[in-house]
């Protein structure tokens, strides 16, 4: 460990996170050590009489019964799984550019280089231990720059942390600018080479580890009592060292961040604007364009790629990004990984599991979609799905079109009679249906439409549930036709929680470190997804959908216009090869107001004919 303040800092909490370790192994010593002192008493003569015995006949089995416990809560300690990140492996053949980056990166800082590199999908960088027995077995192969390479194998060497790189970066980043924002992440594995803070950092995680098995639900009456008091202990000593803990970690990133000022600082400065930019694609790809087809069972198989695309269509529209363009005409980071194409397949794969909690595996009902293939396969698709379910909705509500609303000869799903039923009209008695719902969640956001609107939104959102109750598939029976192989990594301060853990696997044809642990055994799918990105949309939210969605039917099968992708707004129709504008106000006041009159101006402008059918699906 270097003489950075932040690294005597780190050293220091660590000493203190440790001594909280051997204040708790003396406490449970101590009856034993007392009843130690009575025995060898009695057997020298000097603690003899009825009061001595009694305390002997007491204290001793006492004594046992705390060494048996502290030896069960130390066993759980020790032998609990600490929690691990969802990551793509990444095999050293797999990228070898990418591995000589970070390893000449890490001898400029003059740090262990990282055991490993694994990829996440998100826009986020760290250090992660997996050093753990049930994290499966160490690196096949160590070289003479990793840490714990050596010529005695007998002996047993600290294994350096594995580097996981944000899948985003790697795409949207030139190399420079990747080797300059991982120069502070790389350097952190000096301070976690340091026995005492690697020491301190295992007794936290197996703490943290000993919660989650205590706090794991359909126990056993008697194991769960036991565990019970397992965890109690545990979280005692969590809140005893959780201050510690978090400044141990402070220092160590201070540390690391001393030493990486070193190594390509001026590039860092910029290439953190370029951090900030790429969350910022990747927060609205996932939400506008990838959502709409997780919700389709379908899964976009170059996210990767569509970030570059959704920001250089930001720098196109928007001024103030325009120097960003400019740089992609150097080597981007992913040119050092072997098969970019299959890595990106594999994070977009575990993407949709994450945020999404799509099954583990391409099957029937969980297909990958490529972009070219988007606006047909999803926009198009979920458009007339959504129109569908509102007619399947307006015929539960016995809803008729209006005499003349139609054109004469078709009994066709049309646009006019979703405009006739939501119109208020002056002096008409409310639409009644057959049993009105409304769920008590949804009164205030449907507080400020009219009642029509206010049922029909209801009825949508009833529809919906009953449709996902049905046709969600259960994660243990999702198809796992991809081999699945997890990467560890544990929470580094104590007020972390045992999250659960998930994995996700790269195509046929891509690499990935072999002899890993069942993956099923590794997390619990019960719990996905465990990032979800929008909260469930609104009643209210759910008819504006619909009502597009319906719109856009007939304005593709009356005016000709086509389904399309923006990368920043997701599913958007074309109109003479126009993007189409402002329809989302006029929906609204349909909605809120009754008054179709704005809207159907609008569909007379763009020469879309509400009366005449729409196909559904």
């Amino acid at each position: 460990m270097g003489v950075e303040a932040g690294a005597q800092a780190a050293r220091a909490r660590a000493l203190v996170v440790l001594r909280i370790r051997s204040r708790a192994l003396a406490v449970a010593l101590l009856p034993a050590a007392v009843a130690v002192i009575l025995l060898a008493g009695a057997a020298t003569g000097r603690l003899v009489g009825p009061g001595w015995d009694a305390a002997r006949w007491i204290l001793t089995p006492a004594a046992v019964l705390v060494l048996l416990a502290a030896a069960g809560i130390a066993l759980v300690v020790a032998r609990a799984r600490p929690a691990m990140s969802p990551t793509i492996p990444i095999a050293e053949e797999a990228a070898p550019d990418l591995y000589r980056m970070v390893r000449d990166l890490a001898d400029r800082l003059d740090v262990p280089a990282p055991s490993a590199i694994a990829l996440t999908p998100d826009c986020d960088s760290w250090l992660e231990d997996r050093t753990h027995r049930a994290h499966g077995p160490p690196p096949a192969e160590e070289h003479d720059d990793i840490a714990g390479g050596g010529g005695h194998p007998h002996r047993r060497y600290p294994v350096a942390p594995v580097l996981v790189i944000g899948s985003p970066f790697l795409w949207w980043m030139r190399v420079g600018e990747l080797r300059a924002v991982l120069a502070p992440v790389v350097a952190g594995t000096g301070p976690s080479a340091h026995p005492d803070i690697a020491a301190a950092r295992r007794f936290v995680r197996g703490l943290d580890a000993a919660v989650a098995v205590a706090s794991a639900p359909e126990r056993r009456p008697v194991s769960r009592v036991v565990l019970a008091g397992v965890g109690w202990v545990a979280r005692l000593l969590l809140r005893s060292c959780r201050v510690y803990a978090a400044e141990m970690e402070r220092g160590v990133a201070a540390a690391a961040a001393e030493r990486a000022q070193a190594v390509d600082y001026g590039l860092r400065i910029v290439a953190q604007e370029q951090v900030g930019l790429a969350y910022a694609g990747w927060d609205r790809l996932l939400t506008r364009v990838a959502l709409p087809a997780w919700r389709m069972g379908r899964w976009p198989s170059r996210l990767d790629a569509g970030v570059v695309a959704a920001l250089t269509e930001l720098s196109r529209r928007d001024r103030l990004a325009e120097g960003f363009a400019s740089r992609l005409g150097e080597r981007p980071a992913c040119d050092l990984l072997e098969e970019p194409g299959a890595i990106d397949e594999a994070a977009s794969l575990l993407a949709a599991r994450l945020f999404h909690g799509g099954p583990a595996g391409p099957g029937p009902d969980w297909s990958p979609v490529g972009w070219s293939e988007y606006p047909e396969e999803v926009v198009d698709r979920k458009w007339r799905i959504d129109a569908a379910r509102l007619h399947r909705v307006l015929d539960a509500m016995g809803v008729r079109p209006a005499p003349g609303s139609t054109a004469p000869g078709t009994g066709g799903p049309t646009l006019s009679r979703v405009l006739d039923h939501l119109t208020d009209r002056a002096g008409e008695p409310p639409f009644a249906t057959r049993s009105p719902e409304r769920p008590p969640d949804d009164e205030e956001d449907l507080s400020g439409t009219t009642p029509r609107s206010a049922t029909l939104a209801a009825r949508l959102s009833a529809e919906l549930s009953r449709e996902e109750t049905i046709a969600t598939p259960s994660p243990s029976t999702a198809t796992t036709s991809t081999a699945t192989t997890p990467s560890a990594t544990t929470s580094a301060t104590a007020t972390a929680s045992a999250a659960p853990t998930t994995a996700a696997s790269p195509p046929a044809g891509s690499a990935a470190t072999p002899a890993t642990p069942d993956p099923a055994a590794l997390w619990d799918d019960r719990t996905l997804p465990l990032f979800p990105l929008q909260p469930p949309r609104t009643a209210r939210e759910l008819l504006a959908d619909h009502l597009t969605a319906m719109i856009c039917c007939a304005a593709m099968d009356t005016a000709g216009a086509t389904p399309s992708l923006d990368w920043l707004d997701g599913p958007t129709l074309l109109h003479n090869g126009e993007r189409t504008a402002d329809l989302a106000p006029k929906v609204l006041t349909l909605i809120e107001d009754g008054d179709s009159t704005p809207l159907r101006a609008w569909l007379a402008e763009l020469g879309i004919r509400p009366e005449k059918p729409v196909r559904l699906v």
